[in-house]
This record gives structure tokens, C-alpha cells and sequence, in this order.
């Protein structure tokens, strides 16, 4: 049905424009947003290498809840405030965490991620959800992977956002 390629290298700007270009594409016209969340973390997950884990945490109240997502089954409720992803959402600033391990409070949903990028998805001022990024490797994301990632949260807050 959808057969995406990138021709630029992971994590170059030019990657990261084609990866909105193709989430754009994915989502325009589509008001669900559990389904926009799960085409899109489909998609990270297909064209962004070295993740073991991509999707999505909702805001409901004050806990995270699990979204759509691939990977290994992931912890289902993350109060606001703990771990990358709730620091991510209390805050509403992106984490770049080079290793996991050092960063205070983290939470294990899969041993095997060693760096996480966590951004926030922001509608009128407040953050509806976060995208989560988990990488078995050290130090796998780059400001530039932040850059990439936070205009992609920008384009696609309206799509997501639950009513």
C-alpha cells in the first residue's frame, strides 16, 4: 500500500524533511488520531534505523498512557515527572539522553534500550503527547535527530490530538 524510501543519510536535515514529507502524506486528510499515531510510529519505526522502540505516549491527566507503537511491549502508564518520557511531557522540552543508565529515574520498560529521544507533542500551549525513541545503541541520537524530530511533532500535533 505505502512504500517509503529515503535516499539521504539517517539524521541529515535532508533525511529528516523527507521523513515529514512522508508523514505528511501519511496522515493529510485522516481525523483518527489513534490511527495517524500508529501509521506514524509504523513509519519512524520502518525508516529510522537503530531503534528498538518508536511511538507514542498520551497525556491523560497527569500520567502518560501507552499509545500506538513497534517494538517489545512497553510499560503502560508513566506518571508526569518520571522517567525520559515524563520528563519530556511535565517539562515540555525535548530529552536527549545519551545513556539511559545515567539519567535519574529512568524507567526500564526494555533493558536493551541505551539511549532514548523523547519530544513533546504540543497543541495550544500544552503538551496532548510525547514521541519516544529508544535505541539499543550508546549516544544513537543527535541534535540534529532532535531538530528533525521536533518539527515532526510540530506538523503532526493537530492530526493526533484526541477530541
Amino acid at each position: 500500500m505505502f512504500d517509503y524510501l529515503i535516499d539521504h543519510p539517517a539524521g541529515s536535515p535532508e533525511f529528516h524533511a523527507e521523513l515529514r514529507g512522508a508523514a505528511d502524506a501519511l496522515t493529510t486528510g485522516e481525523a483518527d488520531a489513534v490511527a495517524n499515531m500508529a501509521n506514524l510510529a509504523a513509519l519512524i519505526w520502518q525508516l529510522v534505523p537503530d531503534l528498538n522502540w518508536a511511538g507514542f505516549y498520551r497525556v491523560q491527566g497527569d500520567t502518560l498512557v501507552l499509545g500506538p507503537f513497534c517494538g517489545r511491549p512497553a510499560c503502560i502508564r508513566i506518571p508526569m515527572g518520571r522517567g525520559v518520557c515524563g520528563a519530556a511531557a511535565a517539562s515540555g522540552t525535548s530529552q536527549l539522553v545519551e545513556d539511559v543508565h545515567a539519567f535519574p529515574g529512568h524507567i526500564a520498560c526494555d533493558a536493551a534500550s541505551r539511549s532514548e529521544l523523547v519530544v513533546p507533542v504540543i497543541v495550544d500551549g500544552q503538551v496532548i503527547a510525547v514521541i519516544d525513541l529508544d535505541s539499543p545503541l550508546p549516544g544513537r541520537f543527535t541534535p540534529a535527530d532532535q531538530d528533525g524530530f521536533e518539527a515532526l511533532a510540530a506538523l503532526i500535533a493537530s492530526r493526533i490530538r484526541e477530541m
